[in-house]
């Protein structure tokens, strides 16, 4: 048994397919496949179910696999810490950031980490959060950046910053003279929501829930940009994080933004997560202070020249 046959069964149970398996580990299929029968051959018991079109591990297959998994990981976490302690800010980082973060973030905090760490190289992965939660576990990523609250207990979570949402509505609907909104008038309304798997969504319907308002559950976008779009064709209002819609994001001409006001005004909190026995530790810390050096008044929401109307009723749900 050795590290590279260890290796192919972790690809084998990512792949779920020999050729994608022996493609992912740039070897040939047969030669992949030789090297898992001889792994079964000296654990004796079979790893795989092999059928014509499918591969499905055995239970034993899913308990090595997992294993496996863990070893060539804690393998990589030595290779990386060792190339740390050559030079601490060169190497590679994967980085893992939600959909709804991840375009509007970036550009603010992507030319300091270049000018800090020159030489580093930052490997971003996009996916829900489920989905880089998993990843970050099974140590396919380094660090990933996610919204707070994380209840694990293997995972550090460095806060870095605080979003607050706007609510975006069309410049025809009743509520575009408004410059500002109590939470508290959210009750009486129906919001547009993104579809299930986005972090985003579950952030809204908590809002939702605290302050009475509710989905209007006939449409649900598959991206923010989407959201965007039916705002601004007058279907309906939602809440959008303050970073989407700031520079370089092209401003919507038929969207008005309202801050809520008061204490209570809702927001999503932003934290870089890593494991706890993580190798990187030292500089996944220093990369963090750099996500927390943003543009001062980036969360501020500019004037507009709309007039404020404030005795403006709030308009019952239809």
């Amino acid at each position: 048994m050795n590290l590279r046959d260890l290796k192919y069964l972790v690809a084998l149970a990512d792949h779920r397919h020999f050729g994608k398996a022996a493609a992912a580990c740039f070897v040939s299929q047969p030669t992949l496949s030789t090297q898992i029968r001889k792994l079964e051959d000296e654990l004796g018991l079979p790893l795989v179910e092999r059928a014509p079109r499918k591969v499905m591990l055995t239970p034993a297959g899913v308990e090595a696999a997992a294993r496996a998994r863990t070893i060539v990981a804690e393998v990589e976490q030595m290779k990386e810490a060792a190339r740390r302690s050559r030079d601490p800010e060169a190497g590679t980082v994967r980085l893992g950031i939600f959909p709804t973060l991840g375009p509007y973030l970036l550009p603010h905090v992507i030319p300091n980490i270049r000018e800090r760490f020159p030489q580093l190289e930052l490997l971003l992965v996009e996916e829900k959060s489920d989905e880089l939660l998993t990843r970050l576990r099974e140590g396919k990523l380094d660090a990933a950046l996610l919204a707070l609250p994380l209840d694990d207990d293997q995972l550090h979570a460095e806060f870095l910053f605080e979003e607050p949402f706007l609510l975006a509505v069309s410049q025809q609907h009743p509520l575009a003279r408004r410059q500002h909104l109590d939470v508290q008038e959210l009750s009486s309304q129906r919001l547009l929501l993104l579809e299930d798997g986005h972090c985003l969504r579950d952030q809204a319907l908590a809002v939702c829930r605290l302050f009475g308002a509710n989905e209007k559950s006939e449409f649900r976008a598959t991206s923010l940009e989407t959201l965007r779009q039916m705002v601004a064709a007058d279907v309906g209002i939602t809440l959008l994080p303050t970073l989407s819609v700031k520079p370089p994001v092209p401003r919507s001409d038929n969207i008005r933004l309202l801050d809520f006001s008061g204490d209570d005004r809702p927001s999503r909190r932003i934290a870089m997560a890593w494991r706890r026995s993580s190798a990187m530790t030292g500089f996944l810390e220093q990369l963090a202070q750099q996500f927390k050096r943003l543009p001062q008044g980036l969360f501020a929401l500019e004037s507009t020249d709309v007039p404020v109307a404030a005795a403006t009723p709030l308009p019952r749900a239809g």
